[in-house]
C-alpha cells in the first residue's frame, strides 16, 4: 500500500515518538511531584471533593472510580515509567497493537490527571499534550511504515498551534501590530528564564525585527507545510528555530518543546538517511487509521470555526477527552509586572516593629538578587498560578486561602513547592502577602547593586493572618 505509508518519514516518527515520550515521562513527573499539596486529599483543592461535585461523562477520569493519593503516585509513577520505557524503543520493540496500546494507556492515565487537576491544570499545554499524545497511538512502530494520514493530523495540529497564536496576536493587542510587543514581554511573562534579562535589554530595532519575523512564522510559514519537500521541512525547521528562540527567552513549561516535537515529524530526513521500506501494514490499521483521520477533519469544524471568528478564543478544548482544541497565547501583553510577596512572622501579635520573613519561590520572581532559573519542559504549577493571581485576585480565589493555611500549618508537601521556607523549626504565627510592582533593573543598577529586580510596593494583597485552633484541630 504505497499511498498509505510515507517510508521517507520514518527517522522522522521516531524522533517524533521518542520526544513525545520524553515530555509525557516530565509531565507525570510534575504530576507526581506536586499532586499531593494541589488536589491530593489534603490539598489546597482535593480531588474528592471535586469528583463529588462533577459527572464522569463531564470529566473521564479513572479517578471517578476511586481516589487516594496512594493510586494518584500509582498512576503518575507508572506512567513515568512507561514514557521513559518508549523513550528506550520499547514501542518498536513489540508488535504493533501492543506499541498502539502502550500509546493509549499512556493517554489515559494522563487525561484522568488533567481532567481532576481542576485551575491546576488549565494551561493550554495540557490539551496539547493530549492531542499530540492521541494521534501518536496511531503511528505505528517499525511494523509499518509512517502512515501519510496520520503525519497529515500531526502537521494539521501543528498548524492550529502556531497559525492561532499569530491570528490572536495580531488580532488582539495593538503592541503586536505595531511591533512593539517585546518591549515589554521579556519582563512581564509568566516565568523569566536565566536569559530574559537579557533578551529585555537588546536594541529595541531588533525587539521590533524579532516580531516581525514572529509574524512571518506564525501566519505565513504555517501554509507551507502542506507543500512538498523540501519546502515543507523548510517551514518546520523555522518554526524549530524560533521555539528554541523561546525556550532561550523564558519558562513555558513543554510549549515550545512539544511544538518543535510535532514540526519534527513533518521534517523529510531521507536525503541525509535514506528511505526506509517497511511491510505492509495489516488491514485493520488501515482502516482504522483511515476512521480516525476522518473523526479528527469532523471534529475541526469548531476549532475551525474558532479561528475564523474575530472573536477568537485561545486555548479551549471542545471535548472531555481533548481529542481536537483550539490553542494561542499572548493575545495581550502586559506593560507592568506584579508579583504576591508572601512573608510569615512568630511573633505572638504582629505590631509595627514585627519583623516578617519573605517566602521564596522556586521560579516566579522574589529575592531581588536571585537570577531567574530554567525550568521548562518542567512545569511548576503553584509558581504560574501565582503570576495569575497578582494579576487580579479572582484567579486565586479557590486556593489562595488553602495556601495560606498550610503555611501557617506547616504542612510539609506544601512547603516542598517552594524555595525556601523561612521557618524551618516551627511555622509561623502569622502570614501576609504584599503586592509589589517588580522592573528588570539597568545595567548600570545590576553592577551597582548585584539585583536583577527592583521592586516597589503596591498595596496589602492579604492582611496577617492567623490559624484559628479549631481548623487545625478539624483536620
Amino acid at each position: 500500500m504505497e499511498w498509505f505509508t510515507a517510508p521517507d518519514h520514518w527517522l522522522s516518527r521516531i524522533v517524533f515518538q521518542r520526544g513525545l515520550a520524553g515530555l509525557y515521562c516530565v509531565a507525570f513527573l510534575s504530576a507526581a511531584l506536586q499532586f499531593r499539596a494541589l488536589i491530593g486529599e489534603r490539598g489546597m483543592l482535593p480531588v474528592p471533593e471535586y469528583v463529588r461535585r462533577t459527572r464522569p461523562r463531564h470529566t473521564p477520569s479513572l479517578f471517578h472510580w476511586r481516589y487516594s493519593d496512594r493510586l494518584f503516585a500509582t498512576v503518575s509513577w507508572s506512567g513515568a515509567a512507561l514514557a521513559l520505557a518508549l523513550v528506550a524503543g520499547v514501542g518498536d520493540a513489540v508488535p504493533l497493537a501492543v506499541s498502539m496500546l502502550l500509546w493509549f494507556v499512556l493517554w489515559a492515565l494522563y487525561l484522568s490527571i488533567v481532567n481532576v487537576g481542576q485551575t491546576w491544570y488549565s494551561f493550554g499545554w495540557e490539551s496539547l499534550l493530549l492531542e499530540t499524545g492521541f494521534l501518536a497511538v496511531f503511528l505505528g512502530n517499525d511494523d509499518t511504515g509512517p502512515p501519510v494520514l496520520v503525519l497529515f493530523l500531526l502537521r494539521w495540529l501543528l498548524f492550529r498551534v502556531e497559525f492561532g497564536a499569530g491570528l490572536i496576536k495580531i488580532r488582539g493587542d495593538a503592541c503586536w501590530r505595531n511591533l512593539t510587543c517585546l518591549y515589554h514581554h521579556h519582563e512581564t511573562q509568566p516565568m523569566p528564564g536565566p536569559l530574559s534579562w537579557f533578551f529585555h535589554h537588546l536594541p529595541r530595532p531588533l525587539h521590533r525585527v524579532e516580531v516581525a519575523a514572529n509574524h512571518v512564522v506564525q501566519l505565513l510559514v504555517p501554509f507551507l507545510l502542506f507543500t512538498p519537500q523540501p519546502v515543507a521541512t523548510i517551514a518546520a525547521g523555522l518554526m524549530i528555530a524560533t521555539q528554541l528562540w523561546l525556550v532561550l527567552s523564558g519558562n513555558f513549561a513543554w510549549l515550545n518543546w512539544i511544538t518543535i516535537v510535532l514540526a519534527l515529524s513533518a521534517v523529510d530526513a531521507s536525503p541525509l538517511t535514506g528511505s526506509h521500506p517497511q511491510p505492509d501494514p495489516p488491514l485493520w490499521y488501515v482502516v482504522l487509521v483511515v476512521l480516525v483521520t476522518v473523526f479528527v477533519l469532523v471534529r475541526s469544524y469548531r476549532p475551525v470555526r474558532n479561528l475564523l471568528s474575530r472573536h477568537q478564543a485561545m486555548n479551549r478544548s471542545y471535548d472531555p477527552f481533548h481529542l481536537v482544541n483550539t490553542y494561542g497565547a499572548f493575545g495581550t501583553v502586559g506593560r507592568i509586572r506584579d508579583e504576591i510577596v508572601v512573608e510569615g512572622t512568630d511573633d505572638p501579635a504582629p505590631h509595627p516593629g514585627t519583623v516578617w520573613r519573605e517566602y521564596g519561590f522556586k521560579g516566579k520572581p522574589g529575592d531581588l538578587r536571585r537570577l531567574p532559573r530554567q525550568f521548562a519542559p518542567y512545569h511548576l504549577r503553584l509558581d504560574w498560578l501565582m503570576w495569575f493571581a497578582a494579576l487580579s485576585p479572582g484567579y486565586a480565589r479557590e486556593w489562595f486561602g488553602p495556601f495560606v493555611e498550610r503555611l501557617l500549618d506547616g504542612d510539609r508537601d506544601t512547603l516542598r513547592l517552594l524555595a525556601h521556607n523561612p521557618f524551618p523549626d516551627a511555622p509561623p504565627t502569622h502570614v501576609r502577602a504584599r503586592l509589589y510592582r517588580y522592573r528588570y533593573t539597568t545595567w548600570r543598577e545590576l553592577r551597582a547593586t548585584g539585583a536583577w529586580w527592583h521592586r516597589t510596593l503596591v498595596r496589602e494583597y492579604l492582611p496577617p493572618t492567623r490559624l484559628l485552633r479549631a481548623s487545625v484541630d478539624d483536620r
